[in-house]
């Protein structure tokens, strides 16, 4: 019996911001030959796992600033950076990062019991999966459940960004999924900062999002990409792929035109 499709928020994002980028990244094997080592997913994921352990109960090596400062050298990952200065700077912000965490939740202890980390959760539509990978999972004692979400880059948050993160609202239904009969909210947490911000979804807006979710899974799982024609947009000059869509020679016109039409908008707000 063949595998069900499954869908995920970096699937969904990646599609919207560009089906080309989507086929590309997901559906064509020749796509992976030119994707690139990014900096800040080393940064990141390296970030993710010290703090996977710090929140582990079951792990004693990060129980200290001192250790968690340890950690992130030990579970550096050196994979896109530029030169050996760029990444002696960022091993040292996410030390900086790392400490200034640590301090805070040793500061002001809360009383929730992290349930899961970096735990994919899954939910069946039907024909595909709903999936989602998860940083953290507290339960809190009056049994709200809670995701957050660590954010590497960002400085701040808003509840109002949460609430129409598509992401965050992907782990609320996925963990509705888990625990029907308790309140879930979202956190976004900037770890170079400490600012949070938390947002829930009620019934009804759960069951909208939802609705529109199995809209756009249909539009992803329904489209015949044979023959698509990639189209000129922002992202293009910092994407992977590029190199692949402009063996197009339609495209490669398109590109230049975008670009010196974008040159002349840019001159236009200078002047």
């Amino acid at each position: 019996m063949a595998r069900k499709p499954t869908l995920s928020p970096s699937k969904f994002t990646t599609f919207l911001a560009c089906p080309t980028k989507y086929y590309w990244t997901y559906l064509d094997p020749r796509g992976k030959w030119y994707l690139r080592s990014k900096n800040y997913y080393s940064f990141g994921t390296t970030l993710h796992l010290v703090l996977q352990r710090f929140h582990d109960s079951n792990d004693t090596g990060v129980t200290t600033v001192e250790e968690a400062v340890a950690a992130v050298e030990d579970s550096w990952i050196d994979a896109g950076y530029s030169s050996a200065q760029e990444m002696q700077e960022a091993l040292g912000e996410g030390k900086s990062i790392i400490e200034a965490y640590v301090e805070r939740v040793q500061a002001q202890p809360v009383a929730a019991t992290t349930i899961f980390f970096e735990k994919l959760l899954r939910k069946d539509q039907g024909d595909w999966v709903l999936t989602g990978r998860v940083d953290r999972v507290d339960e809190h004692p009056d049994g709200t459940i809670e995701v957050v979400d660590y954010k590497s880059r960002r400085q701040g948050v808003t509840s109002e960004e949460i609430a129409s993160d598509l992401a965050m609202s992907v782990y609320q239904v996925l963990l509705k999924e888990q625990f029907p009969d308790r309140p879930v909210r979202a956190t976004i947490l900037a770890l170079r900062t400490g600012v949070s911000a938390t947002a829930s979804l009620d019934d009804s807006q759960r069951e909208e999002f939802e609705n529109d979710l199995r809209a756009l899974a249909r539009e992803i799982l329904d489209r015949d990409f044979t023959g698509h024609e990639p189209t000129p947009k922002a992202l293009c000059a910092s994407c992977d792929f590029l190199a692949l869509c402009s063996k197009e020679p339609k495209f490669q016109a398109d590109y230049e035109a975008w670009l010196d039409s974008n040159k002349r908008e840019i001159l236009e707000e200078d002047s």
